[in-house]
């Protein structure tokens, strides 16, 4: 007997009764979404590696650790994609969607990293990205946001989650403070986790999001961000403060929020949840106004954010949220004995899906005796089974039996697509 092949690990699939909650959040989201003017994109799972590198930043740990990246038959180097930005950016900017114009754009689709498989934390996950191009004003940001708490409200979700907000200011000012941090964790140097060390020459806004106690201890005393913060961006995170409190979207400010890109600037945000554990973020996102011209496109301001799907639907599945419309199932089990039977089993099944689009009608196939056929309409768990047999085609009725109750009934077939409705 040949092996059998497995899954890749870290990449995993979504079976059917897993599937439904997918189809409700995605569903959600779209409509959400579509309610704030936001149109969906779609652009390739492969791009060209300089794309992430130039954009993400080859000193992030995605381009340094956790790219899938290939060379094509002719030499290039491609990349799945790791992440979505980039990907909208370059999809939108060769489209000429960009320069002097505004765009409310969305997305869902799988991303790829190599990193270690744990819960909430996959090498094939899916994201859903919401990104806005042509506004520099911080009532986008706050748009952005106040969306993503409807979305949350929406789920059920707004009292399980909390919003961290923070300033990470002008690309000048987070140099000048790079330099300030970077000069006094050089004394500290040994105290801080192997991975600080290495990201204090390469990346050093990184350490301070570190979860090692050392490294916190060492930052107590570190400068802060905060006072290098320079009057129009401390002005831009006042404004969206003040959108946010109107609008009654609590919030807390969290100094040591600085997002793990490089093309972040000014706002940043996540939403967080004590529910999962270590996956405690479950949305983010933030200003992104130097990333078009970065990757070759006119100076266009941008904001956006991203969610994980297996994260949201492992807490909707956690909290118990997952309403009972949104699982799978069956309204309407038809089963036939004989052959005009099945072939009247057959047009009824179609005028039933006709005229209710709703409707979920299971048609037993492949023949069998009633019992049989019987036992498959339970296993089926729907509300009703229609039985046809070849009196019922001679005198035009069919039995209707209500599985949840044991009654049956004999209805004519005309009358069968309008009875059911009132049913359900």
């Amino acid at each position: 007997m040949a092996r059998k092949i497995q899954a890749i690990r870290g990449m995993n699939d979504i079976l059917p009764d897993q599937s439904s909650v997918w189809l409700y959040l995605e569903k959600t989201v779209a409509d959400v979404v579509k309610s704030y003017g936001y149109q969906q994109i779609r652009f390739p799972i492969v791009e060209n590696t300089d794309l992430f590198k130039r954009g993400v930043g080859e000193t992030t740990d995605i381009v340094e650790k956790e790219m899938y990246t290939f060379n094509d038959r002719n030499g290039e180097s491609l990349t799945l994609r790791p992440e979505g930005t980039a990907s909208c950016v370059r999809a939108a900017d060769q489209a000429g969607l960009l320069f002097n114009q505004t765009q409310r754009l969305w997305y869902t689709g799988p991303m790829f990293r190599y990193e270690r498989p744990q819960k909430g934390r996959y090498r094939q996950f899916h994201q859903i990205g919401v990104e806005s191009f042509g506004m520099s004003s911080a009532d986008i940001d706050a748009e952005l946001i106040i969306l993503s708490a409807r979305l949350w409200q929406k789920l059920g979700l707004l009292e399980h989650v909390e919003l961290q907000l923070n300033t990470i200011g002008l690309a000048s000012e987070r140099e000048t403070y790079k330099a300030a941090l970077v000069d006094y964790l050089t004394q500290f140097k040994d105290q801080l986790d192997e991975d600080s060390q290495r990201r204090l020459g390469t990346n050093p806004l990184r350490i301070l999001d570190s979860k090692d106690e050392s490294t916190q201890a060492v930052l107590k005393d570190a400068p802060n961000l905060e006072d290098f913060i320079g009057e129009e961006s401390q002005a831009d995170f006042d404004f969206l403060q003040a959108i946010l409190k109107a609008n009654g979207i609590p919030f807390v400010i969290n100094r040591r929020l600085v997002r793990g890109l490089d093309y972040y600037g000014k706002t940043v945000f996540e939403w967080v949840t004590t529910h999962l554990g270590s996956q405690a973020t479950v949305c983010a996102g933030g200003r992104y106004d130097g990333l078009v011209e970065q990757l070759g496109g006119k100076s266009t301001p941008a904001v956006g954010f991203a969610m994980g799907i297996e994260r949201l639907v492992l807490l909707l599945e956690t909290l118990s949220l997952i309403p009972v419309e949104a699982k799978f199932s069956t309204d309407v089990f038809v089963i036939s004995m004989g052959d005009d039977a099945g072939l009247a089993s057959f047009v009824l099944a179609e005028r039933l899906r006709e005229e209710n689009a709703h409707l979920v009608v299971l048609r037993h196939c492949g023949g069998g005796n009633f019992k049989n056929q019987m036992k498959k309409a339970d296993r089926s768990e729907a509300r009703f089974t229609i039985i046809l047999g070849q009196d019922e085609v001679d005198q035009g009725v069919c039995q209707i039996k209500d599985m949840s109750t044991g009654e049956q009934e004999t209805r004519p077939i005309d009358d069968v697509a309008a009875y059911i409705n009132t049913k359900l």
